[in-house]
């Protein structure tokens, strides 16, 4: 009988002279906060969770990626590109900044919606510009409905270096709107 194989031990390795950095990620029950803001518009649960009055998405606290803006069709969030956002090429993950303009483009179509009616995404297309590094600095990412209708809405969205003003990703995406019809 062989062995199950598993990852590799988080432990320091050779090379790095044990300088292990760690970082603690704290959430609380995400099922519980989506119910209790099914309840409310998408405006009113994007403005509870920015007030604090529901708890964040626990993958918010894992990326440390926040909304800071939100209007009807448009959503901001905010990101500060760190160590545990890299890949092992020595940059920062393509999946943050997919991830981050996820976020902006979908909350964007949430806030076009009535009290129990949701969304998911269907399709996400990302384009990356430039290369984000730790010393690229804070990055803003702004989506907006292009388009939303009964069953599908469109958004696009644009990460910017705050820092300078430069795009480094794009994209789109295509949300399925679902009723409780």
């Amino acid at each position: 009988m062989s062995e199950p194989v598993t990852g590799p031990a988080h432990v320091p390795v050779p090379n790095t002279n044990g300088a292990v950095r760690s970082r603690m990620v704290t959430w609380a029950d995400p099922v519980e906060a989506a119910q209790r803001l099914a309840s409310m518009s998408g405006l009113e649960a994007m403005h509870a969770l920015m007030r604090g009055e529901v708890p964040p998405p626990p993958m918010a606290a894992l990326l440390d990626m926040w909304p800071i803006e939100v209007d009807e069709g448009r959503a901001v969030f905010r990101v500060t590109p760190a160590e545990f956002h890299y890949n092992p090429i020595g940059v920062v993950h393509g999946g943050m900044a997919a991830t981050i303009l996820d976020s902006a483009m979908g909350c964007a179509v949430q806030t076009t919606l009535p009290a129990g009616v949701g969304y998911t995404t269907l399709d996400l297309q990302a384009s990356f510009v430039r290369p984000i590094t730790r010393d690229t600095g804070p990055l803003r990412c702004e989506g907006t409905v292009l388009h939303r209708g009964r069953r599908v809405a469109t958004a696009e969205g644009r990460v910017i270096a705050e820092a300078t003003g430069k795009l480094v990703a794009s994209g789109t995406s295509t949300c399925l709107v679902t009723h409780a019809d």
